[in-house]
């Protein structure tokens, strides 16, 4: 067999093969609008890639640009897979059934919390040095957002103005450039934040996590599956922290659980829920 035909051989076993996997839907990966949709494009690719390896199906990215958006995708099944804040799980739970996957483990927590944070040179020094001021949340759908900053101390009648600036980062930098006196991060972008001039005024108690979600159309084989891919991600496999810290630099991994360990986010966002 000469070479020609000897590369027609290989190049035709090889076209076989490909169908098994190129054939296979795709599964849909979204998220909330954490950042900019390029900087989350980023945080998610190889947790993207990791998933198509580990399910042997490939999957693709649909970011939404804002949470309502998210909850939507999640709830219709628009995606398969979605990275949601707490209140939005428990949307697109509500509204369309979604599937708890797993949640994020922060600094060997298996919860997080939300911080107020002001620049480092501001004179506010105590949660009631917030009143007569304005203040910066992010989506207008956070509502635990409100609910944390409430439940520290201050009531929203109180401030001068606040503000929905969408993403995290645009809250950072609008208290940066003094813009605003103060406004609440989740706790890995106020740590992130903490050392290029924004101080932590008031944290949270601990609540349930960010999480992973599944639409109601993922069956039980399938969620199983993602269960394992999630949970078999270790911190201490550099590989793995790669892609874990891809996520968030202050993530250590993921962790089982379940809807009940939500009633308390749900309790909270109670008197912020339009009747």
């Amino acid at each position: 067999m000469n070479i020609l035909s000897k590369l027609f051989v290989t190049v035709f076993a090889f076209t076989i093969m490909l169908p098994t996997f190129a054939e296979k839907p795709a599964l849909k990966l979204g998220s909330v609008a954490m950042d900019i949709p390029a900087v989350m494009h980023k945080r998610l690719t190889p947790l993207k890639l990791y998933l198509s390896q580990q399910l042997d199906m490939p999957v693709s990215l649909k970011l939404s640009p804002n949470m309502g958006a998210a909850i939507k995708s999640a709830a219709s099944g628009e995606v398969d897979l979605a990275y949601l804040t707490p209140v939005a799980y428990l949307k697109a739970h509500e509204q369309g059934g979604a599937q708890l996957v797993a949640k994020t483990v922060t600094k060997g927590k298996a919860s997080f919390q939300l911080m107020i944070v002001v620049r480092d040179d501001s004179p506010i020094k105590t949660v009631s040095d917030l009143v007569g001021k304005n203040f910066a949340f992010g989506d207008k759908r956070a509502l635990l957002q409100r609910a944390a900053v409430v439940g520290s101390g201050v009531k929203l009648e109180q401030f001068s103005e606040y503000r929905f600036l969408g993403h995290y980062d645009n809250i950072a930098r609008g208290v940066m450039s003094k813009d605003f006196d103060a406004g609440v991060l989740k706790d890995t972008m106020a740590f992130k934040w903490q050392d290029k001039g924004l101080r932590i005024l008031y944290s949270s108690p601990d609540l349930p996590p960010y999480n992973v979600v599944a639409s109601k159309n993922v069956d039980a084989k399938l969620l199983k599956r993602l269960q394992q891919a999630f949970l078999q991600l270790d911190g201490k496999n550099p590989k793995h922290l790669e892609i874990i810290k891809a996520l968030d630099k202050k993530y250590d991994g993921f962790a089982a659980t379940s809807d009940k360990e939500y009633d308390v986010i749900r309790q909270l966002i109670k008197p912020f829920v339009r009747k």
